[in-house]
C-alpha cells in the first residue's frame, strides 16, 4: 500500500522542503583548491574542547593546564559512576597522548576522562561509560588511544560512535597494535589511525584500504610520561593524538565542518595525495 509520501501528499521523513533551503546554508567559504593553509593555517586550536579518554592526565610544564578531569569508577555495588579525578595519570599513557595534542594545538582546551588504572587495567564497561560521558559533554574532538577486543561491547560502542558522528563530535580512535579485531577503531563513524615511522609530526598518509583511515607519526616518539618524566614510545596510541591535534586545528578554523568533511579533508591533504 502506498504511503502518504508516495501519493504526493507530503515529503517523506528526513526530506528537505524548498522552504528550508535558506536555513541550510553552510558557513564555509570553500576555495577553488583545498590546501593546508586554508584548512588550518594560523590555527592554534583555540576554543576547541579536546577530550582524552585514557589513564588520566596530569597538568605539567609539557602538557599545560587541564580544564577538567574526571574518572569512571565502579562502586561497591558494581555500578559505574563518574567522579572528579583526584589521582591523575595512573600509568603515563594519558600524559603521552595529551602532550602530543598540546604540542600540535597549543591553545586547545584539554579535558581528561580516566578509564584506565595502573598497569593499563580497565574494561569495556569503563570505556563505554567514559565515551558516553564525553559525548554528553559534547566535546569537539575525542581522543581514544585504546580499544577492546571483547565483541560483547561492540554494539554499545557502535551506537555511541554513531551518536558522536551525528552530534558533530570528532572521535579519533587508535587501531590495535596487534593484527586482531577490536573496537571502536573499526567503525566508519570514527577517524581511525595507524602509525608510520617518519619524524615529522605534521606528516600523515591516507589509506586507500580501510578500516585504517590515516597513518600518522607513531614510531620512536618522545612523549610525556609519569612524574614529569619523558620516554621514547612506539605505537598506534601515539599516532592517534597527532591526528587529534590536527583535527583540533581544523575545528578551530572551521567550526561548522561536520565529521565527514573533516575526514575528507584529512584524505585530501595527506602527504600521499598531493598536499599543498
Amino acid at each position: 500500500m502506498a504511503g502518504a509520501a508516495e501519493t504526493g501528499e507530503e515529503l517523506p521523513a528526513w526530506s528537505l522542503p524548498s522552504s528550508a533551503l535558506a536555513d541550510l546554508q553552510l558557513d564555509v567559504d570553500w576555495p577553488a583548491g583545498v590546501t593546508r593553509a586554508w584548512a588550518f593555517g594560523g590555527s592554534t586550536g583555540a576554543g576547541v574542547r579536546v577530550c582524552v579518554i585514557d589513564s588520566g592526565v596530569d597538568a605539567n610544564a609539557r602538557i599545560g593546564s587541564i580544564q577538567s578531569a574526571v574518572a569512571v569508577e565502579r562502586t561497591a555495588d558494581g555500578d559505574l559512576r563518574v567522579v572528579a579525578d583526584e589521582q591523575g595519570d595512573q600509568c603515563g599513557h594519558g600524559n603521552a597522548c595529551a602532550g602530543i595534542i598540546r604540542a600540535i594545538a597549543p591553545d586547545c582546551e584539554l579535558h581528561s576522562v580516566r578509564v584506565l588504572g595502573a598497569g593499563f587495567s580497565g574494561s569495556g564497561a569503563l570505556l563505554l561509560e567514559g565515551l558516553r560521558y564525553a559525548l554528553e559533554q559534547r566535546f569537539d574532538v575525542i581522543n581514544l588511544s585504546l580499544s577492546t577486543t571483547n565483541a560483547d561491547w561492540r554494539p554499545g560502542l557502535h551506537a555511541l560512535t554513531d551518536q558522536g558522528f551525528f552530534q558533530r563530535s570528532l572521535i579519533v580512535a587508535s587501531a590495535h597494535n596487534m593484527p586482531v579485531e577490536s573496537f571502536p577503531w573499526r567503525f566508519a563513524s570514527v577517524i581511525s589511525v595507524g602509525s608510520h615511522d617518519q619524524a615529522d609530526p605534521m606528516t600523515w598518509y591516507a589509506n586507500p584500504e580501510p578500516p585504517v583511515d590515516v597513518f600518522a607519526r607513531g614510531v620512536d616518539v618522545d612523549v610525556a610520561w609519569q612524574d614529569g618524566e619523558t620516554i621514547t614510545a612506539t605505537g598506534n596510541s601515539f599516532a592517534t593524538p597527532h591526528i587529534t591535534g590536527i583535527c583540533a586545528l581544523i575545528r578551530a578554523k572551521h567550526p561548522t565542518l561536520a565529521p565527514v568533511a573533516v575526514k575528507h579533508l584529512l584524505a585530501l591533504l595527506a602527504d600521499n595525495t598531493g598536499k599543498t
